[in-house]
């Protein structure tokens, strides 16, 4: 079965419904493909977006997915698996179906990939963290770890000492030769300990973290975990449509204008699909810019080819 749409949106997270909530509201006829696999789902609550601090992220979408099918937009719980491109977007589902879109949306955001150190995964958006923007708040003044997986974990560390003056980076598998000249200058100025070896695990005390176990049998009393976890960029339909890319050390990009513009004509990535850092309040951003270019873009396309004729 094809279904035939103005815009299709790949992606139900914030970007996604964000873009859908202005082509909605724009009167075009536009379909989300929801996988239903957001990012934040570890997360008890989201941050920083105003009007919405402390707001669940489960909740935050089910109010976006409501305010959508005020406007007649279409939801599909679906995975897109491919994609191709011949004047417009054929959008292929993992249900079988296909849809066919004049404009498309990639709002597929990306995956965590976690060092595998037990324990890590299981307390990931509770006790371990990542994003001090997002949790230092909820953790403010508890010993803080920081659990190193690149040289960079320096920054990581270095930041947090905003909401904690009580910290220590574990190298883990990072070597001391492998830091620059400026980083112990830095680690020393923040008041940051630098304890080497590698981390065997994680200590649960009544479903708490109480510390931080080293291979060589040394436990270090931490209340919490920052960890930066390797982002996994949800990028296949972009190289299926021919996208060009971008390498960052967090992964490869689609090359995007400020409205989120790929080389493609037609194609936008918004949200965590178009870089690693996008917020919840920025992936809504980049969602509404995206979703009133696409407008004004079929109107024009539109009114041209009346002209035309």
């Amino acid at each position: 079965m094809t279904d035939t749409y103005e815009v299709v949106v790949v992606g139900g997270g914030a970007a996604g419904l964000s873009a859908a909530l202005v082509l909605g509201r724009a009167r075009r006829r536009t379909l989300v493909v929801d996988a239903g696999e957001p990012r934040n789902a570890p997360a008890a609550h989201m941050q920083g977006f105003l009007s919405r601090d402390g707001m669940p992220p489960a909740e935050f979408l089910a109010v976006g997915r409501e305010e959508i099918a005020r406007y007649g937009v279409e939801l599909v719980r679906d995975r897109a698996v491919d994609a191709t491109r011949d004047g417009g977007f054929a959008v292929e589902l993992a249900g079988g179906r296909t849809v066919r879109a004049r404009q498309l949306v990639v709002a597929t955001g990306l995956k965590d990939e976690l060092p595998p150190v037990p324990g890590v995964a299981e307390r990931f958006g509770r006790d371990v963290l990542h994003c001090p923007y997002c949790h230092g708040w909820e953790v403010r003044d508890q010993p803080f770890g920081v659990l190193a997986t690149t040289p960079m974990s320096v920054h990581q560390a270095l930041m947090v000492t905003q909401w904690s003056k009580d910290v220590t980076l574990f190298l883990h598998r990072v070597e001391e030769t492998e830091l620059t000249d400026d980083d112990p200058r830095r680690l020393a100025a923040a008041g940051v300990r630098v304890v080497p070896g590698a981390v065997a695990g994680l200590r649960i005390e009544d479903d708490r973290l109480t510390g931080v176990h080293l291979e060589d049998g040394s436990v270090h009393a931490r209340e919490a975990l920052f960890v930066a976890p390797r982002p996994v960029p949800q990028n296949a339909l972009f190289h299926a449509l021919g996208a060009e890319l971008a390498e960052t050390p967090f992964g490869a990009y689609p090359v995007i204008d400020e409205l989120g513009r790929t080389t493609v004509p037609g194609l936008w990535a918004a949200g965590n699909a178009s870089g690693f850092a996008e917020q919840v309040v920025n992936a809504a951003s980049r969602g509404y810019r995206a979703g009133a270019a696409i407008n004004g873009e079929l109107l024009f396309a539109d009114l041209d080819a009346t002209v035309r004729v």
